[in-house]
Parts: C-alpha cells; structure tokens; sequence
C-alpha cells in the first residue's frame, strides 16, 4: 500500500489513543509481556491488535509495520505534547 493512497479509515485508525500508544510502546523495543502489562490487556490480546493492524495496512511484519506507521505519521508528535 502506498502512503498516498491511505484511506482515511487508516488515518482514523493511526490517531487512535490507543493505536498510538501501542506503537509508541514497539518501538521502544519493550516485550510483548511488558506492553500488554502497560496497555492493561492479555498477551493474547494484544497480539490480535498488531495483527490486525498488520491486516489493515497489507503487511506481514512488526518491521513493515512500524515502517508504514512511520510513513504515515502515525507515531508524529500529537496535540498537547503527546
């Protein structure tokens, strides 16, 4: 998928609180353990959310993704200092 053909459902789901906040949390390079402990959910969980966020955006890796979320300036500094 091509950055500039993001729908805006995608851009919707990049300014997601918590769709930030897990990538945020990727990539700093904590464990799965660890980001499920911060985001208050099961392992299982939490591996449901990055795989359909893998889904949505047509990748097959924690790498792409976090590389496509980039481009998309899903993890670009939000309001208030976020």
């Amino acid at each position: 998928m091509s950055v500039t053909r993001a729908t805006p459902h995608l851009v919707a789901v990049g300014k997601e609180p918590t769709t930030r906040r897990l990538l945020l949390l990727m990539r700093t390079g904590a464990t799965d353990r660890a980001i499920a402990r911060e985001l208050d959910v099961s392992l299982r969980t939490l591996n449901r959310r990055i795989a359909r966020l893998q889904s949505m955006l047509g990748v097959q890796s924690r790498f792409q993704l976090g590389v496509l979320a980039a481009e998309l300036e899903w993890l670009a500094a939000g309001p208030a200092g976020e």
